[in-house]
């Protein structure tokens, strides 16, 4: 077997990459191509590439709307389901997806199959949309509704900690 050193260095740098970019989204290429020390052109190519391929599926900024003055409520839905004969998880998922208050859909192992993040105005409003769309659902065995009350961390970054500067002072 022959391998492609080539290959191997745009394999190695696409994941150098989308690493930088999942730490900060709002790094530039030209920012990327100095801490990488590759060319700007090579790096846009990439990027370009990694969208193409629906390996980089969106750009997004953490948002603490707690502090933005935003009232949200947040749930986590477990859902024990029945899979659709031809369609399997795949088919209710996508139609759980669809629904506007849903922010994410997870296959997940364990006594339920599928965990949903659900948002709306209030602890009724995100009742009602469980009780109303998802639990009527024919594929829907069981659901188990838990509540977001505070988040700590999200994503990798710790909320309500103040960045404080961790560089060391060196006196010359």
């Amino acid at each position: 077997m022959v391998i492609n050193s080539e290959k191997i260095g745009v394999f190695l740098m696409k994941n150098e990459i989308l690493a930088l970019l999942e730490k900060d989204s709002r790094l530039t290429i030209s920012q990327i191509a100095i801490m990488l020390d590759i060319d700007e052109d090579k790096v846009a190519a990439a990027i370009r590439e990694l969208e193409e391929e629906s390996i980089i599926v969106g750009y997004k900024t953490l948002i603490n709307w707690e502090l933005a003055g935003r009232d949200t409520t947040v749930a986590n839905i477990e859902l024990k389901l029945t899979p659709q004969r031809g369609g399997g998880f795949d088919t209710v998922a996508e139609r759980i997806y669809r629904f506007p208050q849903v922010k994410s859909v997870t296959l997940i192992s364990g006594s339920f199959d599928l965990l949903v993040t659900v948002e709306g105005k209030s602890f009724k409003d995100v009742a009602l949309f469980v009780s109303e769309k998802l639990a009527p659902m024919e594929s829907v065995v069981s659901t188990s509704t838990n509540f977001e009350l505070k988040t700590y961390k999200k994503d990798g970054i710790i909320f309500g900690e103040k960045d404080e500067d961790q560089r060391e002072v060196y006196n010359i």
